[in-house]
């Protein structure tokens, strides 16, 4: 006997599941979320967007939920301590808008930034050709599209 449209959609999300990797996290989180924030997709976005313009952190935060409507939303206490330590890698140099009072920091790209850059778009790739595949297969599944 053949499995049921619904035992194949729930292996489908396993499957995906296991693809984007889980958590070792103590409390629940999303597994596609969750992968995308392990596998230096978060540095990887930061980096491209810095490379086509001086940013700063609450730009960069908007610029990734709209880029990916909303699925990997970056708070402030995800986003500065990855920007100082991109910074201290030297990797992206930050300068404030107004010395003086501490307004805005607007981080570029260096050197060393560039070349991280370009290995991590080789790097991370795979990781969401999985995704994209595995995210296929479930609409594939359960919409028959």
């Amino acid at each position: 006997m053949s499995p049921s449209k619904r035992e194949r959609s729930r292996k489908a999300v396993r499957e995906a599941v296991a693809q984007a990797g889980e958590a070792p996290a103590r409390r629940p989180q999303d597994p596609f979320t969750g992968g995308l924030r392990r596998r230096e997709v978060l540095p990887l976005l930061v980096l491209h967007l810095i490379a086509q313009g001086p940013s700063y952190g609450n730009q960069l935060m908007e610029r990734i939920g709209a880029m990916t409507a909303g699925v990997l939303s970056v708070n402030p206490n995800t986003m500065y301590p990855l920007l100082r330590q991109l910074e201290e890698r030297g990797l992206i140099q930050g300068e404030w808008e107004h010395p003086e009072r501490r307004t805005r920091r607007y981080y570029s790209l260096t050197g060393d930034g560039r070349a991280e850059y370009e290995r991590l778009v080789e790097d991370v790739r795979p990781f969401l050709d999985s995704v994209r595949s595995s995210i296929d297969e479930i609409v594939r599944e359960v919409y028959g599209a």
